[in-house]
């Protein structure tokens, strides 16, 4: 039935996907000043997977992340709702979002909305969104 959680092995394989295409995505970042090149997934509420990479600007800081770019996609394919999000970059430390983007995924998504982070080879940690951003201002705040 439509209202039946997902089974594991349904959940993981959508997951997995998400975090390939930020992996794919943070490959083909534009990122020529700080050398640190990310990616982003979003997943929507109709199973379709939205990616965006980081792109710099010789004009600092008029750049955009990675997950802003992946929001982009989506709003632009026309979906609003994020149920999974996936971010990868590089080096050794975790690269979740910075605090804007946090917010930007708060306009869209939940506080038990799941953000897997990950590094080249694959899913590092996973995080809720109100874990990154406890007692977030959004929609409902306005009435929405």
């Amino acid at each position: 039935m439509a209202d039946d959680p997902p089974d594991e092995a349904t959940e993981g394989a959508a997951d997995r996907a998400l975090i390939d295409a930020a992996i794919a995505a943070m490959a083909r970042a534009y990122c020529p000043y700080s050398n640190f090149p990310v990616g982003a997934a979003v997943r929507t509420d109709s199973g379709a997977v939205h990616a965006g990479c980081n792109v710099e600007n010789s004009a600092y800081p008029q750049g955009w992340c990675a997950e802003a770019s992946a929001i982009a996609a989506m709003v632009g394919a026309g979906e609003r709702r994020i149920v999974a999000v996936a971010v990868a970059g590089t080096g050794d430390a975790l690269c979740t979002p910075c605090g804007g983007c946090r917010q930007k995924l708060r306009e869209f998504a939940g506080a038990a909305t799941p953000v897997h982070v990950c590094g080249p080879e694959g899913l590092r940690r996973s995080f809720t969104l109100g874990e990154l951003l406890p007692e977030a201002f959004g929609p409902g705040n306005l009435g929405g």
